[in-house]
């Protein structure tokens, strides 16, 4: 495929760039050079944003967003940059402007909130022998725990940082739903698709992490929104 964009991939909570690794590889498989694996601190919605925003800016030509869990949010609220050409969410947080990851999780919570526990610092954390479970239930058990050791907490009040302006109002968009998903409420995330009017929409029968879990997949859908927007 001639003129491929550069994709820029969004880590959610409870994980860093690494979670995509699998798609990275998959991608690399299919020709994509211009690939890019953002470090988000997860302090605040708007430091996630504004790092983000800088490795777009320094990209020259047409951006794909991916985002994935919290990722979504990010994208969201950055994504509106004149050289970005689309966003994909992958089991992700779509928020509208007014709107938090945390208050769309109190409407329909997930079915592993339980599993989330603060610490005496301010972060959260999913407890790690309720992780796989939780998260990723679909991985090998070693993989799973791997991912649980390394975990990458959020600092609890960035689940309450409120969207400004959705980019999805403005960028085309895909959405993947994980139909097993513990991590965030599988009608909430079809809800926030829908609302979105999304180019197109997959079910997937996959965990919170179905890029780890379906990386083939995710990464065709990736390639159906670079094939919409590149014409």
């Amino acid at each position: 495929m001639a003129d491929k964009p550069a994709i820029v991939l969004v880590h959610g909570f409870w994980g860093g760039a690494a979670h995509w690794s699998k798609v990275i590889l998959e991608l690399k498989r299919r020709d994509y050079r211009s690939l890019h694996a953002v470090e988000n601190p997860l302090t605040s919605l708007a430091e996630d944003a504004e790092r983000t925003r800088k490795m777009v800016k320094q990209i020259d030509g047409p951006v794909l967003l991916v985002g994935h869990s919290y990722g979504g949010a990010v994208i969201t609220e950055m994504g509106d940059l004149p050289n970005v050409t689309g966003l994909v969410y992958v089991a992700a947080f779509a928020p509208d402007a007014g709107e938090s990851p945390g208050g769309i999780s109190q409407e329909l919570p997930p079915a592993a909130f339980e599993n989330i526990a603060p610490d005496s610092d301010g972060y959260l954390w999913v407890k790690q022998d309720k992780y796989r479970e939780s998260f990723c239930q679909d991985l090998p058990e070693d993989e799973a725990y791997v991912l649980a050791v390394t975990q990458k907490a959020p600092l609890a009040s960035t689940f309450g940082d409120n969207i400004t302006a959705p980019a999805w109002a403005k960028k085309p968009t895909w959405y993947q739903i994980s139909t097993d998903d513990r991590m965030i409420n599988p009608e909430n995330e079809r809800k926030m698709a829908a609302r979105m009017s999304p180019r197109d929409t997959i079910e997937l029968p996959a965990s919170h992490a179905s890029l780890a879990s379906r990386p083939t997949e995710i990464t065709d859908f990736i390639e159906t929104a670079v094939r919409d927007t590149s014409g």
